[in-house]
Parts: C-alpha cells; structure tokens; sequence
C-alpha cells in the first residue's frame, strides 16, 4: 500500500458566478470537487479565491457559502476575494501556505495543469484534483475555454518564472 503525505492546504481556483451570486455550472462542478477533496483531507484547510467578476459578485464569496452549505467546516475556510487571475490566486497561494507544504488545486481539468504549475513555481509541492465537465454546456463555452488555455499557460508561466527570479512572486495584492 502506498503512503499518501497528508495535504496541507486544497487550493479552489474561482470561475465568474451569476448575477445573483449564485455560482455558474462550471463553478458549481469546482465546488462539487472541492468538497470531495476536503472529505478526503479532513485536516487541510481551503483557500477559495476569485474577486469579483465584472464588477459583480465576489467568486470566492460564493465558493465559501457554497462549502459551508456542503458541510465543510468554516473555520477550514480562507477566502481570497481580490484575485482577479490564477497568477494572483497562486501568488495568494504562496503568501499564506508556508514553502514546500503539499497543495491540492482544485479546478476545472482544462485549467488544472496551469494552476499546479503556478503554485510549483511558486514553491509550493502540488498536485491537481480536476473538476468534471458537464455535457450541457454550450459547444462555444466546451471549445472556449481549452482553446484559450495554451496562450493563458505560457503568458502566466513567463510572468510567474520572471516573479519568481526577482523573489516577488508573494508580492502585490494582499488577501483582505
């Protein structure tokens, strides 16, 4: 039997929510995930982050009610509610889960390489949990948002190497 190490921290990438605040599907599924993940890792604690999208509400607010709905306990909970990206999400990443503890990213799979990558640039041991996709959603958003992902992987990953070379990549926006 192998020996799993314990991890520490589960980080949950946010998406935009609905108007009402009410979290999208695709939200939704990264929650669902999120909550299999802190059942499966009792003692980590949860970072959601994600501010608010087009000046509406905050991701990060909804992924937290969301959890606290499902179950999990709210003082697990840290939320990030001034990421505007997965750099800032990963850069509040590293400014609150001490170097080299072990982080499970949570998102959607299309996103999740991006995400584990950041967080290992960071400086952080992490590994991925990827959100399903659902079969209703529309052709444009299914085609999207992984055609999307090479160019947004190779921007973030330039940008997060350059932060890390110059020791700034815990620098900047702070987690209210």
């Amino acid at each position: 039997m192998r020996v799993l190490r314990e991890v520490a921290w589960i980080v949950v990438f946010g998406f935009p929510v609905q108007p009402d605040g009410q979290p999208t599907p695709t939200l939704a599924r990264r929650i669902a995930a999120a909550v299999v993940a802190a059942r499966r890792h009792p003692a980590a604690r949860l970072l959601v982050s994600g501010g608010p999208s087009g000046g509406g509400p905050v991701e990060a607010e909804a992924m937290r009610a969301a959890l606290l709905r499902r179950g999990v306990a709210a003082e697990r909970i840290v939320v990030d509610a001034a990421a505007r990206d997965t750099l800032d999400t990963a850069r509040a990443a590293v400014r609150l889960i001490p170097r080299g503890a072990l982080v499970l990213a949570v998102s959607s799979r299309y996103h999740l390489p991006r995400c584990v990558v950041l967080l290992r640039l960071a400086g952080l041991r992490a590994r991925g949990l990827g959100a399903t996709t659902s079969r209703r959603e529309t052709l444009a958003g299914r085609l999207y948002w992984p055609l999307r992902e090479p160019a947004a992987f190779a921007w973030d990953a330039a940008i997060a190497t350059w932060l890390r070379l110059t020791k700034r990549f815990g620098e900047g926006r702070l987690v209210p």
